[in-house]
């Protein structure tokens, strides 16, 4: 039995009527305020995202489609790495560093206010949040000081 296309053209229709919003769209409006901190071009944004996840998800199905399925759980998590780097490649290179410390930050706030309750649970559903953000953020520092300081 074939599989129901019509999803083909419902996507069509979204992406005319995207495109005519964007096409329309002043820099007010894109700087519009929303709901829970929210402007609408970071809905857009967020939206951009999970089309792109699905994107990343299709393209590591690769072309026979044998390629492993990605979940928001595995070990490796390139799929969600290729998914955002579009958007976040667009960040001006000044707005990227100050939105990472402000982004560090705000982790370190976060997993700082664990509690001992919450904590453990984390831990007991496989530490969905790694309140260690050291790690990630030192690996990263590290290549981005030996890149830079030609030893890559």
């Amino acid at each position: 039995m074939a599989a129901d296309r019509s999803y083909v053209d419902a996507n069509r229709a979204a992406l005319d009527r995207l495109k005519g919003f964007v096409e329309e769209a002043s820099d007010a409006d894109l700087e519009h305020p929303m709901e829970d901190g929210w402007t609408v071009a970071s809905v857009l944004a967020h939206a951009a995202f999970w089309d792109l996840r699905v994107v990343a998800c299709v393209d590591a199905w690769g072309p026979d489609e044998t390629g492993p399925v990605p979940t928001y759980y595995d070990d490796a998590v390139d799929w969600i790495n290729d998914a955002a780097k579009p958007l976040i490649s667009a960040l001006e290179p000044r707005v990227a560093a100050r939105v990472t410390v402000e982004a560090a930050e705000e982790a370190d706030r976060a997993v700082a206010g664990l509690s001992d309750e919450l904590y453990a649970r984390n831990e007991a559903l496989g530490v969905l949040v790694n309140p260690d953000r050291a790690d990630h953020r030192l690996e990263h520092l590290d290549e981005i000081e030996q890149t830079l300081s030609g030893k890559s």
